[in-house]
């Protein structure tokens, strides 16, 4: 029960593959209280569904890319009594910026990965801190080997993790003196809704499987128990990091 005490606000969840679901699941094994949010009410049904399974988790609407709502989230939150974490789960790119050559992505392309898989990340931190502070807070985003290395058919989407791994790092500079801890858990492969939108997914599982040192894939479980743990008073030292659950294979060369 690491988290018992803990309120925590998980952005992202869209089904129950979604990596953020995996790690509300862990949250609440670990006693966090739990608000999941949902972007449209097109999800809201699933995403209602899915939080009924863990008792007592609230459920609220926010577009993350519309100020509006985040500023009626954050009146919510206040009413809450505030956040401890914040879990940060967002990331889009169209899928024809993910096929071809990267050279070919247009300026619109460009902005739609960054706008909302790496500018979320700090517009939605700037309001929500507040919130934090003073309570040891934890803001965790979920980021990916393509930030690092060139993967084929991710593209722009690798620009934007990279973007996002660099904006982890000036915020926890940022928010360090406020007490509040910036990470990131770069997960490896797993099925789920975004990895659909990559071509060749199914070969990306089978190449990782037989070359990582753990000689297998990750699962939501595992993303979701990293995520506790940096979330944790257990790792109240660690800020500004990159954690891969990724069976190792980012350790590996040729």
């Amino acid at each position: 029960m690491i988290l018992k005490g803990k309120k925590a606000l998980v952005v992202g969840v869209a089904n129950k593959r979604s990596l953020a679901w995996g790690v509300a699941q862990s949250f609440a094994r670990e006693g966090a209280e739990l608000c999941m949010t949902y972007q449209t009410e097109r999800l809201e049904k699933g995403v209602k569904e899915l939080a009924d399974t863990l008792p007592g988790t609230r459920t609220l609407m926010c577009d993350v890319m519309n100020d509006a709502q985040v500023v009626t989230l954050v009146e919510q939150l206040k009413a809450w009594g505030g956040i401890d974490i914040l879990v940060h789960a967002v990331a889009f790119a169209r899928t024809e910026d993910l096929e071809g050559d990267f050279k070919n992505v247009p300026i619109e392309g460009w902005h739609t990965a960054l706008d909302v898989s790496a500018y979320s990340l700090v517009s939605l931190t700037r309001a929500v801190a507040p919130l934090m502070e003073g309570k040891a807070g934890s803001v965790l985003t979920l980021s990916f080997l393509g930030a690092t290395r060139a993967v084929q058919n991710y593209n722009v989407m690798g620009v934007a993790k990279a973007a996002l791994e660099a904006s982890v790092r000036y915020l926890a500079m940022d928010l360090g003196p406020k007490g509040i801890r910036v990470n990131a858990v770069s997960a490896g492969p797993v099925r789920t809704l975004s990895a659909a939108g990559i071509s060749n997914f199914a070969k990306m599982l089978d190449f990782v499987a037989e070359r990582a040192p753990l000689r297998r894939n990750i699962d939501q479980a595992q993303v979701g128990d990293a995520a506790a743990f940096l979330a944790s008073e257990l790792s109240r030292g660690v800020t500004g990091q990159v954690l891969f659950v990724d069976s190792g294979y980012n350790i590996v060369g040729v």
